[in-house]
């Protein structure tokens, strides 16, 4: 993978794509710019005016819905106007046509924060993932197809899972209690779904930072207290060498990892205890929703993406962010004036 050469002296532009509720996110670049001591901005993008982080950037963009054929062309005409030194997409759906637009964005100087198209298309389909896993000897649950499972139930551990196989932020997520609730699960989907037996522990989300050499830089396990909408909304930071060590192998071994990276897995066991187990059962190739947390224990990897962009020294540690830390999010409000919101 690729990266342009900066040219020196020109104010640094971070953009946020597809911001949405993104604010926390959008100030922790904003934050690292100035710890840095470095001239710049951060920007926003969203298909709705209604996006909250569109009007806490320093400036936002309207551009199309991700299925425009213009949503492409738009982006990069934004960046190159803009200046864009960095670009960080935070939604699955949209890092298709970021992968699309990367040639042309290294053209125009614009470094894209995400991983090779192979990488988003291992992340974005549970069944790729699921074989990725199996193929590399990560540990993950069992799964298979619905058909599959309904024609030898007995081999089964019912209550299993059931999941949209391209599925993202818990929607469509269901246990099953008996063969009876699978087959009406799988006729109630719209889509192709994938059946996992339950993990067992408790689920963890990890952070993980990657280089452009693709090393393993930090990694950050959440424990999930409570979830609302699919994002997690009370959490905590947990020192864990088997989850941490598992997280970095598990990223490095991906094809063309950059950026960050999100594991989710089921810890089986005290958090410090080499005996305990662990399943992954999914892969994000995106800031993960629950982050704040850990850049508010200390993992900056804002920071650490501009320090690498910028070529400065370094100040990645993977040890030095801060284990107890709890997240209790609450409801906060952004306020503007609609009569500015375009006809």
């Amino acid at each position: 993978m690729s990266h342009p050469a900066r040219p020196p002296g020109r104010p640094v532009t971070v953009l946020v794509s597809s911001a949405g509720r993104r604010v926390e996110l959008l100030r922790g670049f904003r934050r690292a710019l100035a710890a840095l001591g470095v001239e710049g901005r951060v920007i926003a993008t969203d298909a709705s005016w209604y996006a909250s982080a569109l009007h806490e950037a320093d400036e936002g963009f309207l551009v199309p819905r991700l299925g425009d054929p213009a949503f492409v062309p738009t982006v990069v005409e934004l960046c190159e106007k803009q200046g864009v030194d960095l670009v960080v997409p935070t939604i699955d759906t949209e890092m298709r046509a970021w992968n699309e637009a990367r040639p042309r964005l290294e053209e125009v100087g614009t470094t894209l924060s995400l991983s090779s198209p192979e990488v988003v298309a291992i992340a974005g389909d549970k069944q790729r993932t699921h074989d990725w896993l199996v193929g590399h000897g990560f540990p993950t649950v069992h799964q298979a197809a619905p058909d599959e499972v309904l024609a030898r139930p007995g081999d089964w551990p019912f209550p299993l899972v059931v999941k949209p196989r391209f599925g993202s932020a818990g929607i469509g997520v269901e246990v099953v209690r008996d063969p009876d609730e699978l087959a009406a699960a799988a006729r109630r989907a719209t889509g192709d779904v994938v059946v996992q037996t339950l993990a067992r522990g408790a689920e963890h989300t990890i952070d993980v930072l990657v280089d452009r050499r693709g090393r393993a830089v930090c990694a950050v396990p959440r424990r999930r207290i409570e979830v609302r909408a699919g994002e997690v909304s009370k959490g905590v930071t947990v020192r864990s060498p088997l989850l941490q060590r598992l997280a970095c192998e598990l990223c490095e071994a991906l094809p063309g990892a950059y950026g960050t990276i999100t594991v989710q897995a089921f810890l089986d066991g005290a958090p410090d205890d080499p005996a305990a187990t662990v399943a992954v059962i999914e892969i994000n190739a995106r800031y993960g929703g629950g982050f704040p947390l850990a850049l508010e224990a200390g993992a900056d990897f804002p920071r650490w993406q501009l320090e690498e962009l910028l070529g400065l020294p370094s100040t990645a540690t993977p040890d030095g962010w801060r284990a107890g830390l709890v997240m209790l999010r609450y409801d906060a409000a952004v306020f503007v004036d609609e009569g500015e919101a375009p006809s």
